[in-house]
């Protein structure tokens, strides 16, 4: 296709994704047979050719979708979401002498040469939180390897998702459209999207009829400062009643199902806790469109932020502070069956005591009777490798997470930082972990190593990690003030 057949392609698309009857809206075309050799670690090769990234990011969010058999000149008025990493995306890119040197090591061991038919595969669709994890995840269902994936959305609300994709073994499209429609069909109401949709509003409102004494009067709450931006809802300083509160208030113009779904279970599992290392709830408007959640205000930000922003390098004793501190917090939600799905350090906030919570429930739910959970939802950096796999899962998916976060205040690095997000969930898929810092104390080497397991039934439970960490801490304390003495 020529470059205004694309924008003609893609304008056809969103308008058709305005119709709830016809959502997604998919397009699927052939673009080339790629010539390579085979090799017996084809995920490798997938790390190599994987690239998730935007073709330009000048400030207006000009950008169009590269493929194969396009130009990379010309402008489509999409604008960028304002927080790739909630769509599991973000703009870095891979080191390049990485994949020049994997590209090496790799094809020098092949002999033959075998043709892969590659396709892209265009989504359209309303615009929320996690819906490219959503779409990944149905590509892999049918057996499709994602080579490259670009996310756009506009201003409107709606969600143009581009993947270059192989794994489909012949040229022509029919029997892909056809598993296609079987995949989305499966999962009609998450990808389908409606705006402004009342159903789990109705939830928190029902929840609310039982316990009302946590409904905020908006009039009551003065709003302050904006602190911070997502896609879809902005976090801002606020007062109620005479306290420091923080406000996190959705968008009514991004409200679909998927959002508000999460809204009422962040809403649900906040009234259920109270613990001194989970942020405490103070209450939250559960009428559409005006969707808010009222929490105390950290002032010490998060722990991304102190550690990455702010360049501070820990001492061991501060170090093993903040590490018990989330693990207090995390073993009270799972002996209270909540699972986070999500935690990191962008969900882990400081008070003025430098005391650290537990934050944003917005993924986390109740653990099932049965034990174990599906769907994949977090965010890949920090994701487990059942979560990756889209297999049953427990809350030990947490204390995976726990590591990549020991991992860090150890470093005072990001996890996988020469990688994309989906590159890194291929790497922890086949056995990649973060390289262990040869400074660390061996103890939380050892701790790390046991929590990344590759088996769920292989890492300590958080009641265990508190107990060492604990006594780790005693020791380091009684080291210090033993030197100190002399």
């Amino acid at each position: 296709m020529e470059r205004v057949e694309d924008v003609l392609l893609h304008q056809k698309l969103l308008a058709s994704a305005k119709d709830p009857e016809k959502r997604p809206v998919y397009h699927i075309r052939f673009l080339e047979n790629l010539c390579t050799k085979p090799d017996a670690n084809d995920d490798q090769q997938f790390i190599n050719s994987f690239s998730a990234q935007r073709p330009s990011d000048d400030e207006h969010g000009e950008n169009v979708v590269p493929s194969h058999k396009r130009s990379r000149d010309h402008a489509v008025d999409f604008e960028p979401c304002s927080k790739l990493e909630d769509l599991n995306l973000d703009v870095r890119k891979n080191s390049k002498c990485v994949e020049d040197r994997y590209l090496t090591e790799n094809f020098s061991k092949r002999q033959d040469i075998v043709h892969i038919p590659i396709h892209e595969v265009i989504f359209s669709t309303t615009d929320r939180p996690k819906l490219l994890s959503q779409l990944s995840a149905l590509l892999s269902d049918i057996g499709l390897n994602i080579r490259e994936a670009h996310v756009f959305s506009t201003t409107d609300g709606y969600s143009l998702d581009v993947f270059v994709v192989d794994g489909w073994p012949v040229e022509d499209t029919d029997g892909l459209y056809k598993a296609m429609e079987k995949a989305v069909a499966r999962n009609k109401g998450s990808l389908s999207g409606s705006l402004h949709s009342q159903s789990a509003v109705d939830d928190a409102s029902a929840a609310q009829e039982k316990s009302g004494d946590w409904e905020i009067d908006r009039r009551l709450l003065k709003i302050g400062e904006r602190i911070a931006s997502g896609s879809c809802g902005d976090l801002y300083r606020g007062i109620y009643l005479g306290q420091d509160v923080a406000v996190k208030i959705l968008r009514s113009e991004h409200l679909n199902d998927a959002l508000e779904d999460e809204f009422a279970q962040e809403v649900a599992i906040l009234r259920e806790v109270q613990h001194k290392n989970v942020v405490r709830f103070i209450g939250a408007c559960t009428k559409s469109p005006n969707l808010c959640i009222v929490t105390e205000y950290m002032p010490g930000g998060s722990l991304y932020d102190y550690l990455h922003k702010n360049h501070n390098v820990l001492k061991l004793s501060q170090l093993l502070k903040f590490a018990i501190d989330v693990c207090k917090g995390m073993e009270y939600l799972h002996q209270n069956h909540i699972i986070h799905r999500d935690l990191k350090t962008a969900n882990l906030l400081m008070d003025t005591d430098n005391a650290v919570k537990v934050a944003d429930f917005g993924v986390a739910r109740f653990q099932n009777q049965g034990g174990v959970m599906t769907a994949e939802t977090g965010t890949y950096r920090w994701m487990a490798p059942e979560v990756i796999n889209h297999q049953p899962y427990d809350q030990k998916v947490d204390v995976f997470s726990f590591a990549i976060v020991l991992w860090e205040l150890v470093t005072a690095k990001v996890p996988y930082d020469t990688m994309t997000p989906l590159q890194a969930a291929l790497g922890v898929r086949q056995g990649l972990r973060p390289d262990l810092p040869e400074t660390a104390h061996p103890k939380l080497l050892d701790m790390m190593q046991r929590c990344w397991e590759a088996a769920p039934d292989k890492r300590p439970s958080f009641c265990e990690i508190t107990a060492e960490l604990e006594t780790l801490f005693e020791e380091v304390k009684e080291t210090a003030e033993a030197v100190n003495g002399n």
